[in-house]
């Protein structure tokens, strides 16, 4: 007979809590300038970011997209399809440019001239040329 009120202690070991990791991933694509599409998805911990375009149905909205020519990135670094994703990643997809930004420049400063463009567009009276 016990000599307390307490409950007599177990000797079997206790199971082992299973916890599920789901890890919060956000997926953005810009098909067209100024217009974005953004995926919030949750998927389990150690998946790939191909695994991630497959999940989101990128594929099936935008079907002109080739899986193996895409330029992805995680937080602006380019990474490749087989990247382990972490919690809270933010996959981004990029588009090539149309146009060269050094020729764009170029060709916007041919057209707006020199005293439009750069430091030289507002000038107060009396100051030194270029401040």
């Amino acid at each position: 007979m016990p000599l307390s009120n307490a409950r007599p202690m177990s000797t079997a070991m206790p199971e082992p809590v299973v916890v599920e990791v789901r890890l919060g991933i956000t997926l953005v694509y810009s098909p067209l300038p100024r217009q974005v599409r953004v995926w919030s998805i949750a998927l389990e911990a150690g998946a790939t970011l191909g695994e991630a375009l497959e999940c989101c149905g990128l594929f099936e909205e935008f079907p002109d997209l080739e899986k193996n020519s895409l330029q992805l990135g995680v937080w602006g670094q380019t990474v490749r399809m087989g990247h382990v994703l972490q919690d809270r990643d933010r996959i981004e997809i990029y588009r090539p440019l149309q146009v060269d930004p050094k020729t764009a420049r170029r060709e916007r400063f041919t057209r707006q001239g020199m005293k439009s463009a750069g430091l030289f567009t507002t000038k107060r009276p009396g100051a030194k040329a270029g401040y």
